[in-house]
């Protein structure tokens, strides 16, 4: 028997019995495109060259999971944004690029509750930093696009951690920075959409799927399937 039940209207439990205590988790992790905003940002950089509808197949193609690695997909990605002009970040972002409906009260609520919120992504820097000045956020891991002479190179830049922001990253991200603030994997929540995103789902305490693909809704406890992230709210307390 199934033990996955729809505890409201496009809301469904698995594994669960709500309502949980917001206050018992210390960290919520968000995926960025397509769950704490409503666009995929490396599509909308492409439609600069003419190229969104290449780009975008390979992004959905990944995110279903039909592309396994997700490496090899952002490298075809952004090598095809070389010779798009930086000024055309800041147009995705001013024109383009929204908050998805119910993010901020969910980031104010789990900021009242005194939870450290992370923004870890297969996106792109530029646009993560703006979010974290524009939200709050805590922490933020995302991919850094090289640029030169004002023009991208179809390159990423290398970090710290790595050159891309994949699932294991993801994954690894969160378990960081829960140990780094003191507190278990278990006190954790993480909310994507797509398949990179399942890793760190599977590591956190809490997994909601947002508006996910198939595969992503099958491994979250918390699926939310109309309306928006502060829906996330009817479950926690």
């Amino acid at each position: 028997m199934s033990n996955t039940h729809e505890f409201a209207p496009g809301l469904t439990l698995q594994g669960i019995a709500a309502p949980l205590a917001l206050a018992d988790y210390r960290l919520i992790g968000f995926d960025m495109d397509s769950t704490l905003i409503t666009i995929e940002c490396i599509d909308e950089i492409a439609d600069a060259v003419g190229k969104k509808a290449e780009v975008a197949a390979i992004t959905e193609a990944t995110m279903r999971g039909e592309i396994t690695s997700f490496r090899d997909s952002l490298r075809q990605r952004v090598a095809l944004l070389k010779g798009v002009p930086v000024g055309a970040l800041q147009e995705v972002y001013d024109q383009r690029l929204q908050l998805s409906p119910g993010a901020e009260t969910l980031v104010r609520a789990c900021q009242e509750a005194g939870l450290k919120t992370l923004l870890v992504s297969g996106g792109f820097t530029f646009f993560s930093e703006k979010l974290r000045h524009r939200l709050g956020l805590d922490f933020v891991r995302a991919n850094q696009l090289e640029q030169d002479n004002g023009v991208l190179t179809g390159q990423v830049v290398r970090q710290d951690w790595g050159d891309v922001c994949d699932g294991d990253i993801k994954r690894r991200t969160l378990l960081g920075i829960a140990s780094l603030i003191g507190i278990s994997p278990a006190q954790t929540i993480a909310v994507g959409d797509g398949s990179n995103d399942i890793p760190m789902m599977e590591a956190a305490g809490l997994s909601v799927a947002y508006h996910a693909k198939p595969r992503v809704r099958a491994v979250a406890k918390v699926a939310i399937n109309q309306g928006g992230l502060d829906r996330l709210l009817e479950i926690l307390r």
